[in-house]
Order: structure tokens, then C-alpha cells, then sequence
């Protein structure tokens, strides 16, 4: 079972194209993408309208491989009965071949797209930079039928993800060879992702996704010799007189992902107490007893208490999680953490990663979050539906959360619970936040869809609820979604 998902930049698929070129017969790799295709386009048409001949598919050419792609699945569409129109973009730069293919076979060259049941997005493909140009612009937003994305959806950044512009929105998007960073960072943009082998030899990924299964099978559970301490024992430092339910919530979450103990130090001592009787619990650090790692932060203030116990805590040589104030805190001391010898993981959402930086995550995610981590010498995990950590000389991994029911207040207080609880099992501080990450999000799309009614939208209790339902199907003792 392979442990990680691969995600190749433009230049790393160029270099193996080229190298499979060298391979095989020319115009091969193209047939077999659009043999994926077209498989794929008959699939939906099947799942949609309940048949393939007689239907009718729309493709949007451009002057790329993409064009070339569409049209050669367009031509195999035709054969099956599909009533197949090609518009051209750029007609003087359309592929030939593919062109020449889909006439013999029936199809028909037009300016408009009349009314399809499906569309093929074969306008731009890996090359591609920018924004829809105004022409394909105009003709995608008058679009009412369902889109096919040949490779990745045109006017999306195929490295970063980022959107500047008009830009396809898909319903499925149809990878040649490999995955590409957009499919992962503009998840949203590409619907359901469906990988096409054309026989590409690839290096190792610079981005990568741990394998849900993976994830349930390194998970943390008791051994035969294990007790509560040798599982790990996990501190929290988290909360305030203002803020208490953030201590509730962190605390609440490592009660969940671990069968460990949990120690809680912190003014809100009673109300953590009064949620989960399990919980050690004392109001002053010094009193914490033995843990094997720290979350810190949230709900914590930003006081010059809060700063001290900060520091505290990192003068240890235990693992530590800082989040929310503790970011805060760390903008304006940032030698704090930085060569901190044992492993430190932030966990920032844009605004606490520009304070942090003095910049803006902006449109490249995949830079900044590598910049802030080998500049400070920590793991650091990027909030946003694609959660990114990096660490430093290794690949940065990405989750991708397949929804935004996690955007809630308190939210990130949970999250940072399940990290400290790996942290304090032994686990390695990237590996923790990004399986940490999956189990976040997979509790919190479990919330949204067994939280009555279904499909409207949750708090962070309601997913913290969920983390033992989410560590269940990832082991394999539960059904997913």
C-alpha cells in the first residue's frame, strides 16, 4: 500500500514527458490521454443521463496539447454516438491531427456551443499562465452544463492554484500521467479528480498527501505492554478568564485522539474539569507534573503571564505546538523559537502567518509556508482547506479537506489538540500535523453531514465530537462518507 500521493510541478512533468517520448511512438501518450478522457466524459454522460449515444458534448478547444486531447476524445465520443461540437479558440493554431481526427469521425467545427449535456475544457493545458482570455471567458460564463477539465481546469495556476481571473470551474477534472499541485490547491476549482496513467516515469514529489489508510494504520492506539504513560502524555497550556472554552476545546480534543493522559495548566483549570473529568488538571505551570509534549495558545492572551509562560514552556526540550495567542506572542519574539533544537510546530491562518512574516501568504502558498519554515527552522502548517506543513529539507505535505466545514470559530483549537497528542506519542512533528489535519477535517465533513439536520453547518464542539468517528474510518473500523 503505497503511504503518500505524489503532486508534480510543470517542469517535472515536461522533463518526464520528454523522457517518455524517447519510449514510445510519437502521439501515443496523446492517444491513451484521450482514450482517459473520453472514458471518463462517457462515464459522466452515463451517470447523468442515463445513456451515451445520442447525447451531445461540447469541447472547448485551445492551441495546446489540451485542444489536441479534447479533440482526439471527441473523435472516440463520436464513434460512440455522441453528437460532438469542437469550438476553436484559435482555429489557425489548432492541433491537426486531432482536428482532422474528430471530422472524420462526424464531428463538427462551430462558433457557438449550442446546448451539450456535457463540456470539455480543452483550453488551455500545463502551460498555461493567467486568466480565461475574453473570448473563452465569455463563453464559459454563459455555460449551463456540466464541465470536464482536460489535465487541470484552464485560467488555474498549475503550480500554485492561484486565480487572478475568469477561470473554469469542473465537475471532474481528468489528470494526464500525474497529479499537479492545482489539483490539490484548487481542489474546489477541479471537482472530482479522476488520474489517467500515459506511462510517465517520475522523481520524487516535492508535495505530497499521507494516504488516509496510512494514517489509521500509524495511528496511535494502546500496545500489549502499553499504560497510560507510555502512550504519551500530552500538556495543554491554553485558555483564559475570557477565553475558557478554548482550553475546553483543545483540552477536549487530545482527550479524543489519544488513550494516553492528558495535563492541563491553566486559569480555566475548572472548566476543562467540568467537561472531562479525565483530565489532570492545576492552574500553574510549575505544578503540570510530567508531559511528553505542550500545545500553547489558544485562548491563551497575550499578556506579559501568557508571554512568561510561553517561554516557560519552550525553554523545555519537549515538543510544542503554538498556536492562536501564542503566534501572537511570537511575532514580537521570534528568536523564541527560531534553532529551537527540539521540534516546534506553528500552526498560523494567513493572518497570523503575515504577522508573523511581515507579508502576505499571497498567491504561491506552497513558498511562503516552505520560506517560514526553513527561515525559522520549525514544522509550520498553513490553514486553509489545502493545509500545507513544511519542515524544513523535506517535501511539504498538503491536505486537501474536501470542504470548508471546518471553517468555525474554535476549530483550530481541536486541531491543535490532535497535534500535541501525536507529538507526545513519538510521532515526527510533520508527520503529526498533517495526519492530524486529515482527522480534523474528516471529523469535521462527519459533522456536517451526521449533525441533524444534515449539510448545515457545524461548531468546533460538534466536530470535536467527531474525532473519534474520523480515527475510526481511518483505521478501518468505520465506514467513510
Amino acid at each position: 500500500m503505497s503511504t503518500q500521493r505524489g503532486y508534480f510541478t510543470v517542469d517535472e512533468v515536461r522533463a518526464a514527458e520528454a523522457e517518455l517520448f524517447t519510449r514510445v511512438p510519437d502521439g501515443v501518450p496523446m492517444r491513451r490521454a484521450a482514450h482517459g478522457l473520453a472514458t471518463v466524459v462517457a462515464g459522466e454522460l452515463r451517470e447523468r443521463t442515463g445513456g451515451v449515444a445520442g447525447r451531445a458534448v461540447t469541447l472547448l478547444v485551445g492551441s495546446g496539447d489540451n485542444g489536441g486531447d479534447a479533440l482526439w476524445a471527441g473523435a472516440r465520443l463520436r464513434r460512440r454516438g455522441v453528437a460532438v461540437t469542437a469550438v476553436l479558440l484559435n482555429p489557425e493554431r489548432a492541433h491537426a491531427e486531432g482536428l482532422a481526427a474528430l471530422r472524420e469521425a462526424g464531428g463538427r467545427v462551430a462558433d457557438d456551443t449550442g446546448d451539450p449535456d456535457l463540456v470539455i475544457d480543452g483550453i488551455v493545458g500545463i502551460s498555461g499562465r493567467g486568466p480565461l482570455r475574453p473570448r473563452a471567458a465569455e463563453i464559459v460564463a454563459a455555460l449551463e452544463a456540466p464541465i470536464v477539465a482536460a489535465d487541470l481546469p484552464s485560467g488555474v495556476d498549475p503550480d500554485t492554484g492561484a486565480i487572478d481571473g475568469p477561470a473554469i470551474r469542473a465537475e471532474v477534472t481528468v489528470a494526464f500521467g500525474a497529479y499537479k499541485p492545482v489539483h490539490a490547491l484548487a481542489a474546489s476549482q477541479c471537482g472530482r479528480i479522476e488520474l489517467i496513467p500515459i506511462g510517465l516515469r517520475l522523481p520524487e514529489a516535492d508535495l505530497v498527501a499521507l494516504e488516509p489508510a496510512s494514517i489509521g494504520a500509524a495511528w496511535p492506539v494502546p500496545g500489549p505492554a502499553d499504560d497510560k504513560y507510555t502512550q504519551g502524555v500530552t500538556g495543554v497550556c491554553a485558555g483564559s478568564a475570557t477565553y475558557p472554552g478554548a482550553a475546553v476545546l483543545c483540552a477536549g480534543a487530545a482527550v479524543a485522539a489519544t488513550s494516553g493522559m492528558v495535563r492541563y495548566a491553566g486559569t480555566a483549570a475548572a472548566e476543562v474539569l467540568h467537561h472531562f473529568p479525565e483530565v489532570i488538571a492545576t492552574q500553574q505551570f510549575a505544578t503540570t507534573g510530567r508531559v511528553q509534549s505542550w500545545v500553547f495558545g489558544p485562548g491563551a492572551g497575550t499578556d506579559d503571564d501568557a508571554g512568561q509562560r510561553l517561554r516557560e514552556i519552550l525553554a523545555t526540550d519537549l515538543p510544542v505546538v503554538i498556536d492562536a495567542d501564542g503566534l501572537n506572542l511570537l511575532a514580537a519574539a521570534p528568536e523564541l523559537v527560531r534553532d529551537r533544537a527540539a521540534p516546534t510546530v506553528l500552526t498560523p491562518h494567513a493572518g497570523e502567518f503575515a504577522r508573523l512574516t511581515g507579508h502576505e501568504v499571497g498567491p504561491d502558498r506552497l513558498g511562503a509556508v516552505r520560506g517560514l519554515a526553513d527561515s525559522w527552522q520549525v514544522t509550520v502548517l498553513l490553514k486553509g482547506r489545502a493545509t500545507l506543513v513544511a519542515a524544513p529539507g523535506r517535501p511539504v505535505l498538503v491536505n486537501e479537506a474536501g470542504g470548508s466545514w471546518a471553517a468555525t470559530a474554535g476549530a483550530g483549537d481541536v486541531l491543535s489538540g490532535i497535534i500535541g497528542t501525536l507529538l507526545a506519542a513519538g510521532r515526527d512533528p510533520a508527520w503529526s500535523a498533517a495526519a492530524a489535519a486529515r482527522v480534523h477535517a474528516l471529523a469535521a465533513n462527519l459533522a456536517a453531514h451526521d449533525h441533524a439536520p444534515a449539510g448545515t453547518p457545524i461548531s468546533a464542539s460538534v466536530l470535536a465530537a467527531h474525532v473519534r468517528p474520523a480515527i475510526g474510518v481511518l483505521r478501518g473500523l468505520a465506514h467513510p462518507l
